[in-house]
């Protein structure tokens, strides 16, 4: 049967690759992003792949653009089955240095835009009695990282809010919550990044393809699961973060200096927090992947 599948944050990264992948199966899609000139040109791409789609411009910090989306979807096709979200945004800076306007609306789009949409998803796929939410969390939401602390505060309560709602949802058999936790991906959200730390920042190695990711996202909307982790060695820091909490805490500092940094300087800027920049969008982002990467990482960054 083919389903109705909405992706919010479709334009970029993950969000994008999914939809491609879902496009490929012949999906009905429904797409979202901030920005209708991109989206106009990610469903192009979808309808040309041979999926029926439908763009719909929508700033996920609103409810009421929200319900709008949701209203469109069914409109145009009927139904919603799968509902995909991906969209964040990410700022680089020590806490106390980010400006307090940039932090909250960091936290406003990445966990308090995730809760919104899964608000309105849940509520139609409650009174359907069916329907799946694949939130797209991180690695960042289980481990901690310096200089980005907004970011992993977010996802740590995206973590913490789908557990919830998976406990909750245990009375509608037919409803399903889903997260996707990746590791470093290779998309564009870091150099879209706000920035106020003076360097810019990159995904530390090993970095994953995001049709990998994509790749998962379809798993769990045709089989559904609690959690999907995506990435090497993430298993490793999940372990060395809860188990040996002081030597991670002594290493992930230089690690992310040396990996997770550029070491070009860049001036404060608030990147695509407050706005979308068409000219940002892609799948990728261009940084290496695996092993290759790691050691171009550390070789570009140079000693401490």
């Amino acid at each position: 049967m083919t389903r109705t599948v909405v992706i919010t944050g479709a334009t970029s990264g993950i969000g994008r690759a999914s939809a491609l992948a879902f496009a490929a199966r012949g999906e009905r899609l429904v797409l979202a992003a901030r920005s209708a000139e991109e989206l106009a040109g990610v469903a192009a791409e979808c309808r040309a792949a041979g999926a029926a789609t439908l763009a719909v411009p929508t700033d996920v910090t609103g409810s009421a653009g929200v319900e709008a989306l949701a209203d469109a979807a069914v409109r145009e096709f009927g139904r919603i089955d799968v509902w995909v979200h991906t969209a964040a945004v990410m700022v680089y800076g020590r806490f106390e240095e980010i400006p307090e306007r940039v932090f909250d609306q960091v936290i406003r789009t990445d966990l308090l835009g995730a809760a919104g949409v899964a608000r309105v998803a849940l509520r139609r796929f409650r009174d359907a009695g069916a329907g799946t939410l694949v939130l797209v969390g991180s690695l960042l939401g289980h481990i901690s990282a310096p200089y980005m602390s907004a970011y992993v505060a977010s996802k740590w309560g995206l973590h913490g809010l789908v557990r919830a709602l998976q406990q909750e949802g245990r009375d509608v058999p037919g409803v399903a919550v889903c997260l996707v936790s990746p590791g470093s991906v290779d998309t564009p959200v870091y150099q879209r990044a706000a920035n106020h730390l003076g360097s810019s920042g990159r995904p530390p190695p090993p970095v994953t393809d995001p049709d990998r990711v994509a790749a998962a996202v379809l798993d769990c909307a045709d089989r559904p699961r609690r959690e999907v982790s995506v990435g090497r060695f993430t298993g490793l820091l999940r372990f060395g973060f809860t188990v040996l909490p002081g030597v991670y805490d002594a290493l992930v500092g230089p690690l992310m200096r040396r990996l997770g940094l550029t070491g070009q300087p860049v001036a404060p800027h608030d990147g695509v927090v407050f706005a979308p920049d068409p000219a940002g969008t892609g799948v990728r982002g261009g940084w290496g992947h695996g092993v290759a990467g790691l050691l171009r990482a550390a070789r570009d960054r140079g000693p401490e």
